[in-house]
């Protein structure tokens, strides 16, 4: 993983092994949080009991990215079927992008090549670079459907 990230240009800060405890890792998520702009994790993210890294993930997130999370899967589908059972889940907290990847070596780099080239583009929204080439920043919202009277 650390060679993946630091041939994107990122620079490793730190690398914790967490116990499988969801309090645990919900205080490292906090905590790295605090300190960088990236967090990635690996494991934890199947189905037996001890796999909690979604749910301590989710807990701490302030948005969960959805399409993150799907583009891997779909990237892992292509190299093997179990792929659709990982349940690694991405999100933000703070001005941090927190991203599960399974703990297959294999899955993981698989994983963090499906979205690696968002991951840029991403921190800088998250920084709050949000300007658009449209001098408008409103929102639409359009309803379709029967009209009430």
């Amino acid at each position: 993983m650390r060679r993946v990230l630091t041939a994107a240009g990122f620079d490793v800060a730190e690398i914790v092994v967490t116990p499988d405890e969801q309090a645990r890792i919900e205080a490292e998520l906090i905590r790295l949080t605090e300190q960088v702009r990236l967090v990635v994790t690996t494991g934890g993210t199947g189905i037996a009991p001890r796999d909690v890294t979604p749910e301590a993930t989710k807990a701490v997130c302030e948005r969960l990215l959805d399409g993150l999370s799907e583009q891997m899967r779909r990237a892992g589908v292509a190299e093997t079927p179990f792929a659709v059972l990982s349940r690694g889940v991405c999100g933000t907290r703070g001005h941090s992008l927190i991203l599960n990847l399974p703990g297959s070596p294999q899955g993981a780099v698989t994983s963090l090549g499906a979205v690696l080239k968002l991951l840029p583009h991403a921190l800088r929204v998250l920084a709050g670079e949000t300007s658009h080439d449209e001098d408008s920043h409103e929102s639409a919202v359009v309803g379709l459907g029967e009209k009430h009277s």
